[in-house]
């Protein structure tokens, strides 16, 4: 079994490359559990790094309590977000190139940063004065899977679908402290070249961005205890509305309704 999982993680690696689609994971001889999930994508992230990637952060995804139904996932997953992948904004515009990604879609998330290290257990408030920094950030979910089916560990084996992160201007948290209340509440429209494409609520992402971090955290160390999140890093945790297919010269805009965070918006070339 641990060549047969060295070879997928070999293989995953080659389709994130080539931005191409392979045969889902779950549906080989025996299937994929979660376990097995998380062990290939450990021998990715260290492929990765053993070709000069580094690691920023981690993402947290299906969060949003509103799409499980559609994806016939129902729990979270979470990876690594890289210097490759990653970006943190200077201003509120941006343009993204959606060269080497596979059927991208763009999700509007909340996103922090870590001024200390967070452990399992920690309250919400506790969570927060771990943190630094809150952003609202776009990112951009991809999947080598065709036609976006596939199984809860299919999705963790995968880079847990990330693909690009761009994260807004930064808003310092020591003194926000109805942060969890504000984000659980934090209304967030997605538009297209002018079109109200959707809407979404903060709480949709298990009750809220604090409350996603939090379960998390937790979650990271029952089921992927090396991994950690540390002082520095970046974690974004989950889209607010439904995932949206990006083509090439589209302009994304989010409008927020907490004035303390910065709308975004995002153009794309092929």
């Amino acid at each position: 079994m641990t060549a047969e999982l060295d070879r997928l993680a070999a293989m995953l690696l080659e389709a994130w490359d080539q931005a191409a689609c392979i045969e889902l994971p779950s549906a080989r001889v025996g299937g994929l559990s979660t376990s097995q999930a998380y062990t290939v994508a450990e021998r990715v992230r260290r492929l990765r790094v053993a070709r000069g990637e580094r690691p920023l952060g981690w993402k947290i995804g299906f969060t949003n309590r509103g799409i499980w139904q559609r994806y016939g996932v129902f729990q979270p997953m979470w990876g690594p977000v890289w210097d490759t992948t990653s970006e943190l904004l200077d201003g509120p515009r941006t343009t993204l190139s959606l060269k080497g990604l596979n059927q991208p879609r763009l999700e509007p998330e909340v996103a922090f940063g870590f001024a200390s290290d967070p452990r399992p257990g920690m309250s919400l408030d506790e969570l927060r004065g771990c943190l630094s920094w809150v952003a609202h950030g776009f990112e951009v979910v991809h999947t080598h899977f065709e036609g976006w089916r596939f199984t809860a560990p299919d999705t963790a084996a995968d880079f847990a679908l990330h693909g690009r992160l761009r994260v807004g201007p930064r808003v310092p948290v020591e003194d926000w402290t109805t942060l969890a209340a504000d984000l659980s509440a934090l209304q967030v429209e997605l538009s297209c070249d002018g079109e109200l494409r959707d809407r979404g609520q903060g709480e949709i992402v298990l009750g809220g961005p604090l409350h996603a971090l939090q379960a998390m955290v937790d979650a990271m160390a029952a089921t992927t205890p090396d991994w950690k999140i540390r002082a520095g890093e970046v974690v974004t945790t989950g889209t607010i509305t439904d995932a949206w297919p990006l083509l090439p010269g589209q302009t994304w805009q989010t409008r927020l309704s907490d004035a303390r965070l910065s709308p975004l918006t995002l153009s794309t070339v092929a």
